[in-house]
C-alpha cells in the first residue's frame, strides 16, 4: 500500500494542526466554565455548611437531613473532573469532523491549480517562441522592435507565474536521503543570474559568503527562493542603493540574509508579506510594484517543507531584511 503523496501529507498536517487548535480552544473554554461553575457551587456549599436550621428543633412531624459536606466537596470535583474530560473527548470529535471539508478544500485547490497550470504551460510556451520568432524577423528600426520587446517581457511574466502556481501546488518535503545541496553555490548561482537586472536598475548586488554550508534542500527550489527573494529587493530599491546577499552559518542552521535600503514595508504588517498576493505600499522611487504576488509565499512554502522558516528580520526606513533559515547537513 503506498503512502499519501506529499501535497496531501502536507495538508493532512495542516489539518491535523487545525484540529489541536480548535480542540484546545473549546477544551480550555469549557474547563473555565466548569470550574466556575464547581467554585461557585462549593462556596455555597461552605458558606451553608452551618446553616441556622440545625439550632432549631425540626417542626413535629418533618425531617431534617445534613449531608457531610467534604462528601459534597469531593462529589463536585469528581463531577467537574469527568466534565472536563468529556469536553475534551467530545470538542476532540466535533472539531475533526468541522475541519474535515479543509482538508479536501486543500486538496481541489492544489489539483485546481496543478491541472490549470499544466494547460497553459504548452500555449504560453508556443506563445513566447512565436515572439521570439517575430523578433528576430524585425530589426531594431522596425516600429514594432518594441512593442514585441514589451510582449515578451509580459509572456515571460506570465511562465513565471505558471511555474510560481505549478512549484507551489506540487512542491513537496525533503526527501530523506536527498543528496545535500551546498547553499554558498545555490546562493551565488542565482546572485549572479539576476547582476545584469540590477546593473540595468544601477543598484549595487552584493554578496558575501562565510564559506560551504550543506542544507538538505534541492538546489533548483533554493535557488528560485534566493531569486525570489533578491528579485523583490530589487524591485522595491531604487536607483544608486545597494542590495546586499550573506550567506552566514550559525550554530546549525545556515542563515541567507536578503537586505535592501529602500523605505522599509509600509501599509501592510511584516509578516504579512508571505501571503498570497500581498500588497504593501510602492517604495518612492523604487521598481515597478508594490506587491509581492505568490513570490514571498512559494519562498515560505518551500522553506518550511524542508524544516526551515522565512521572516522579515527586520523592516524600517532604511530598508528591510529578509532571512532564511536551514538545518544544515549532520
Amino acid at each position: 500500500m503506498t503512502g499519501p503523496e506529499p501535497d496531501d501529507a502536507g495538508d493532512t498536517r495542516a489539518v491535523r494542526r487545525a484540529v489541536r487548535v480548535v480542540n484546545r480552544q473549546i477544551t480550555v473554554a469549557s474547563c473555565l466554565l466548569v470550574v466556575a461553575i464547581v467554585a461557585a457551587s462549593a462556596l455555597v456549599v461552605v458558606h451553608q455548611s452551618r446553616p441556622s436550621e440545625m439550632l432549631e428543633p425540626p417542626d413535629p412531624g418533618s425531617h431534617n437531613f445534613y449531608v457531610d459536606t467534604d462528601l459534597v466537596l469531593l462529589a463536585l470535583v469528581v463531577i467537574g473532573l469527568g466534565a472536563i474530560v468529556f469536553a475534551a473527548v467530545i470538542s476532540r470529535l466535533i472539531a475533526a469532523r468541522a475541519v474535515r471539508p479543509l482538508g479536501q478544500a486543500l486538496r481541489m485547490q492544489r489539483e485546481f491549480v496543478a491541472d490549470a497550470s499544466h494547460e497553459l504551460r504548452t500555449p504560453l510556451a508556443v506563445l513566447d517562441a512565436r515572439i521570439q520568432l517575430l523578433q528576430h524577423r524585425t530589426g531594431p528600426d522596425d516600429p514594432a522592435h518594441d512593442a514585441l520587446d514589451e510582449l515578451r517581457t509580459d509572456s515571460r511574466a506570465l511562465i513565471d507565474i505558471v511555474n510560481d502556481l505549478l512549484l507551489a501546488a506540487d512542491v513537496g518535503p525533503a526527501a530523506p536521503d536527498a543528496e545535500p545541496t551546498d547553499a554558498a553555490d545555490a546562493v551565488t548561482a542565482a546572485v549572479d543570474a539576476l547582476r545584469v537586472l540590477a546593473d540595468e536598475r544601477g543598484i549595487a548586488l552584493a554578496l558575501a559568503v562565510d564559506g560551504p554550508a550543506l542544507v538538505r534542500m534541492p538546489p533548483t527550489a533554493l535557488r528560485r527562493c534566493v531569486t525570489a527573494l533578491v528579485d523583490n529587493a530589487l524591485d522595491h530599491s531604487a536607483s544608486g542603493s545597494e542590495v546586499d546577499v550573506r550567506v552566514l552559518t550559525a550554530g546549525r542552521h545556515v542563515r541567507i540574509q536578503v537586505r535592501d535600503q529602500g523605505s522599509g514595508i509600509q501599509g501592510i504588517e511584516p509578516d504579512r508579506v508571505f501571503d498570497r498576493f500581498a500588497h504593501s505600499d510602492p517604495s518612492p522611487g523604487a521598481g515597478r510594484r508594490g506587491g509581492f504576488g505568490i513570490g514571498l509565499a512559494l519562498v515560505r512554502d518551500l522553506v518550511v517543507r524542508h524544516g526551515g522558516q522565512a521572516e522579515v528580520a527586520s523592516t524600517s526606513g532604511a530598508g528591510t531584511t529578509f532571512v532564511l533559515s536551514l538545518p544544515t547537513v549532520p
